[in-house]
């Protein structure tokens, strides 16, 4: 029944909340892409369209693939979440996760045929990652490794993302500099990551892995603040690229003042649910961060700048 798709995605993917991040990171993404060919014109309707189509079906078949990885760790020690308790099945998302792949095929046969290769490319790690690259066990042993591993997918994501401006413009290859937006998007992905699964010790749960229970609710802290800065670091060398480097170095400071007053806070007192102001702030961040480094410099160029 549909409704039991609605109740799905308000607590496994929902969509109000993740839209608009998703937003800003296709839309800067391609953004970003033109600044870097010289253009000083917004991206037309259509690449925009397929950049944030194809953003949001990745992002979801992340989701998918987590609950194909996890589906025996959910059933032991999450057994409320939607699968475990029957509200959809594995079969039920095998058939979703080949609609976002027959989507996706089909915007980029629209956009630019090219795209295809790139697209075959980021599906290939996609899979690898549902299946713990065929080490799962030896990846659950060493939480950096695998947090890395599963970060690479997001460079990957973004590379698409910039391709649907680069390749329908008739580029042969990336513009020079791309490599530093790629970089904020692993580090960026590493201090979301990091973010959502900080808690105070009231919110574990037995059989949850948390930065907060692996390492401390200080170092967790602590590494996440020091992505924060990594991510700081590369966004303002993306920014040098397309001619914004000082406003950003306001927002960067602005916002890492603002990311260090939240972890204080966290840290004051073991008070339940206060791990969820560390997640909020870094949705915040990325949000923010990307339109800054994209969208937000076109648009002044385009239209506020003579």
């Amino acid at each position: 029944m549909p409704n039991r798709w609605w109740i799905y995605q308000r607590e496994r993917f929902p969509v109000f909340a993740h839209g608009p991040i998703i937003a800003a990171f296709s839309l800067s993404a391609v953004s970003y892409s033109a600044l870097l060919r010289g253009t000083h014109h917004l991206p037309g309707w259509k690449p925009s369209l397929v950049a944030f189509a194809s953003s949001f079906l990745f992002f979801l078949q992340l989701r998918l693939a987590d609950e194909f990885k996890d589906f025996e760790e959910d059933s032991r020690y999450r057994p409320y979440r939607p699968v475990p308790r029957g509200l959809v099945s594995l079969r039920d998302l095998k058939r979703v996760w080949a609609g976002c792949i027959a989507m996706q095929l089909v915007l980029a046969f629209w956009l630019a045929p090219r795209l295809i290769v790139l697209l075959l490319l980021t599906w290939t790690y996609l899979v690898l990652m549902s299946k713990e690259f065929f080490a799962r066990r030896w990846l659950k042993g060493r939480p950096i490794t695998y947090m890395v591993t599963h970060m690479a997918i997001m460079p990957l994501v973004d590379f698409y993302t910039t391709a649907c401006d680069w390749v329908p413009a008739g580029l042969a290859r990336p513009p020079r500099g791309l490599l530093w937006f790629l970089l904020v998007s692993f580090f960026n992905g590493m201090v979301v990551e990091i973010g959502r699964k900080i808690r105070s010790p009231q919110d574990e749960e037995d059989g949850v892995e948390t930065y907060s229970s692996l390492w401390g609710r200080q170092n967790a802290i602590r590494a996440w603040l020091g992505m924060v800065a990594c991510t700081a670091g590369f966004a303002y060398a993306a920014a040098l690229g397309i001619g914004f480097a000082r406003p950003m170095l306001v927002l960067l400071l602005v916002l890492f003042l603002a990311a260090a007053t939240v972890g204080r806070y966290f840290l004051k007192g073991a008070v339940s649910k206060r791990g969820k102001s560390v997640e909020t702030m870094a949705g915040v961040w990325s949000l923010l961060m990307y339109l800054s480094l994209g969208f937000v410099p076109l648009v002044l160029r385009q239209w506020v700048v003579p």
